[in-house]
């Protein structure tokens, strides 16, 4: 029997997964790992009253949740100072980075990104049909002026950046984004994405008028809240511009114990303070044990730490392989000059100290020790 045919866009991409799980690197060691460290998720949790709402909620699992977010949606403009058809909610920021580019990327179409920025994005690009146009960074960082002169070049649509940055901890002041957003060419929409946007310093976030049609934010209950189990993401911006995404996401994607641990989890305000507080405290801690081990800490204004191993892509890669089969979790940047580099999120004093422990042998054997 000969199977359908797949369209000819389908068939041409791969069958794969921006990320291997750290679930899959378990199955495939028959180990679980001594330090989760590598995913960029909240160790410290969600907040105790988000716990308990679970809990409360789990007889509500029998119901689909809201189709319309109506509750969440009203919150979040609240705690914005925006207008309820001015945010949509969706699974996580993963699920609305692929309703975005549904909505304005066709085969085709031109999109401008950082050659080594989050590679999920790319990833429904591809699946959509764009071209993907991409820059290097500039001093580890994610470089608007080059995002701008690609899309003028190209005649880009729709441009991906990332302030705090993912994979490198970089960001920049409010007042270079609200540059760029001034000078985006005509017909060109800015996709802002601000997952670590609780853990940034207060100028590093802009100011953009809600009414402004050319940009899009995104941000995430996977970070600072720690629900990253839970895909909560939600954007903002111009309303006729979020009215769109009603056209095309699943109206039933949002379970309603996830809606329901995002509302309790934006009505504990102290919550997020406390994490913000051991995540500072995780990010001093794993500068002291790079700087014991001969690595550089990059700054970083998210809940992880890029550390420079000082040499080649090769190198870091061999770091990262010795500790993996040291069973400490960590991930890597993809591209160069990121890729020199290992990228470690904040962990518990027991996480840190099993990471400690372990990498002055991983660099040992990459060393050829």
């Amino acid at each position: 029997m000969k199977r359908p045919a797949e369209t000819p866009l389908a068939a041409s991409l791969p069958a794969t997964v921006p990320f291997v799980g750290p679930e899959a690197l378990e199955r495939q060691r028959g180990q679980t790992f001594a330090a989760r460290i590598g995913a960029n998720e909240s160790v410290f949790g969600p907040s105790p009253k988000v716990i308990a709402a679970i809990r409360d909620a789990a007889d509500q699992a029998w119901m689909y949740g809201d189709p319309e977010n109506w509750d969440l949606r009203h919150a979040l403009a609240e705690n914005l100072g925006i207008k309820p058809d001015e945010v949509v909610v969706g699974e996580g920021i993963d699920g609305l980075l692929g309703y975005l580019v549904r909505l304005y990327i066709g085969p085709g179409d031109t999109v401008v990104t950082s050659d080594g920025a989050y590679p999920t994005f790319n990833y429904h690009v591809a699946g959509f049909g764009g071209d993907l146009i991409k820059v290097p960074y500039v001093d580890d960082k994610e470089d608007p002026a080059s995002l701008l002169d690609a899309a003028r070049a190209q005649g880009a649509k729709l441009i991906y950046l990332a302030n705090p940055d993912n994979p490198m901890g970089s960001w920049h002041d409010a007042t270079k984004i609200e540059a760029m957003i001034a000078d985006l060419p005509d017909g060109c929409l800015l996709l802002l994405d601000e997952a670590y946007v609780e853990f940034a310093p207060a100028g590093a976030v802009p100011t953009v008028d809600i009414s402004d049609p050319r940009v899009v934010r995104m941000r995430t209950f996977s970070k600072a809240h720690g629900m990253a189990g839970l895909r909560v993401g939600y954007a903002f911006g111009e309303a006729g511009v979020i009215r769109g995404f009603e056209k095309i996401r699943n109206h039933f994607g949002m379970n309603r114990i996830s809606q329901i641990a995002a509302l309790a989890a934006l009505a504990d305000t102290s919550w997020v303070g406390e994490v913000r507080r051991k995540v500072e405290e995780a990010r001093v801690h794993i500068g002291e044990i790079a700087a014991s081990n001969g690595l550089t800490a990059l700054p970083s204004a998210t809940n992880f730490v890029t550390l420079d191993c000082g040499r080649d892509a090769a190198f870091a890669k061999a770091v990262l392989d010795e500790l993996v089969a040291g069973n400490i979790f960590v991930r890597m940047p993809f591209a160069s000059p990121g890729n020199r580099c290992i990228r470690v999120s904040a962990g518990t004093p027991a996480d840190l100290a099993a990471f400690a422990e372990i990498l002055p042998q991983a660099l040992d054997r990459a060393r050829g020790g």
